[in-house]
């Protein structure tokens, strides 16, 4: 049975959203049928993390490996370097500061229209640092191949130096970069019973993917959510319902297992344990986009909207620590920018046209105030055979908040 259109049409109605259109509701019929076959192989429900990863990631027609444009104003969200070729050319500088005194290449995660690459390089060059090699791993075929062509319409001249990896290297020097990758891993929800730790299932009613409370949870899950508690040092109350990423420590210890030497820099949105699981956030931080409209309902829509959750950056900190990596400097994304010479390179390369700088000025304060991207997004540094302190976080370095 085909999931609920009108009900769906309705929704996007009240939304103040198109319809969807032929191939849009054919790719999430689609997604949606292969979601219900694994359903009923299960036994009736999924964990809701096995459906985030269908809904974002399933061969060819997942949010993240099907074709639709994601990104910039034809796509569903702006991410960071769409918003100003000043985000690519502050971390160009903090990753000037690293190869200059460590040498290495660029591995960058999960690099969207290629624009951050194109703009880093570009700073990396006027410095005087570019690297030899910058690798991109993206598990999108179909970004894979905009960013290929980003790459040979602005830097023709560079294009060898650009590579795609199916797998992380065997071992690695130089700066690996994941903007807004840790956000889209899919994460376990959970829920505080009266009586247990509650885990969340999906399951199909006739008509359209519902959650389901009453399975049984996950150990892995339960003893977590019980280290949580027990670390925060409060019974969480009942109904306080949250959401945890068990895939991401597992994969920055691959990663520092990869770094010979060099830095690992993070990206995203999300707070300090204290601040992620406060007893006011008692509804969680999951998120889905769809056409630049943000919203709470992960279950309809399967492979055309976004669903994400905030980042527990202290949980990175852990297992970097695990890895024998250096927690090297924790700041929100407003001061990372500023440190790294946002004031002067918007000078030095401001238009000389009103219109256009005022423009420019725009894009600052939604890349640096709190009330945007400055203090919602944040920049985690991790490093391996380096000891000097990192510019990015030369100021209001935040890591005794972690």
């Amino acid at each position: 049975m085909p999931i609920d259109s009108e009900a769906i049409d309705r929704w996007l109605a009240r939304e103040g959203i198109a319809p969807l259109n032929e191939e849009e509701r054919s790719t999430s019929e689609q997604l949606g049928q292969r979601i219900r076959g694994e359903i009923e192989a299960a036994g009736g429900r999924i964990p809701f993390r096995r459906f985030m990863e269908m809904a974002l990631y399933a061969p060819r027609l997942g949010y993240y490996t099907g074709g639709r444009r994601k990104f910039g104003t034809a796509g569903d969200f702006v991410t960071a370097p769409e918003v100003s070729p000043l985000f690519g050319r502050c971390l160009a500088r903090q990753c000037a500061q690293i190869l200059q005194k460590n040498g290495g290449d660029i591995l960058e995660f999960g690099a969207g229209s290629g624009r951050l690459a194109v703009d880093l390089f570009r700073e990396l060059e006027r410095l005087g640092s570019p690297p030899r090699h910058y690798a991109i791993l993206d598990v999108s075929p179909d970004l894979q191949a905009v960013q290929r062509e980003t790459i040979k319409r602005e830097l023709p001249e560079h294009l060898d130096r650009f590579q795609w990896l199916e797998r992380l290297p065997g071992r690695f020097h130089g700066v690996m970069i994941a903007n807004e990758v840790v956000d889209a891993m899919p994460v376990h929800r959970f829920r505080i019973g009266k009586d247990r730790i509650q885990e969340e299932f999906v399951v199909w009613n006739g008509d359209a993917f519902i959650p389901y409370w009453n399975g049984e949870t996950s150990r892995e899950l339960t003893d977590e959510v019980a280290e949580l508690m027990g670390e925060l040092g409060q019974e969480l109350a009942a109904g306080y319902t949250s959401e945890i990423n068990l895939s991401a420590g597992p994969w920055l210890r691959q990663l520092g297992e990869g770094l010979a030497s060099g830095a690992i820099l993070l990206i995203d949105y999300g707070y300090a344990r204290r601040e992620y699981y406060h007893p006011e956030r008692d509804g969680g931080t999951l998120l889905c986009h769809f056409r630049h409209r943000a919203h709470g309902e992960p279950l309809i829509l399967p492979g055309l909207q976004d669903i994400t959750a905030h980042v527990d950056f202290t949980a990175l900190a852990r297992a970097a620590l695990a890895a024998d990596l250096r927690v090297a400097g924790f700041a929100t994304q407003g001061n990372f920018l500023i440190n790294t010479g946002l004031d002067e390179l918007l000078h030095r390369h401001s238009s000389a046209d009103s219109h256009a700088f005022l423009k420019e000025i725009q894009q600052i304060k939604t890349l640096t105030l709190p009330s945007m991207m400055g203090e919602r997004f944040k920049v985690l540094a991790l490093t391996r055979g380096i000891t000097e302190e990192l510019s990015g976080f030369s100021r209001q370095d935040l890591r005794h908040r972690l």
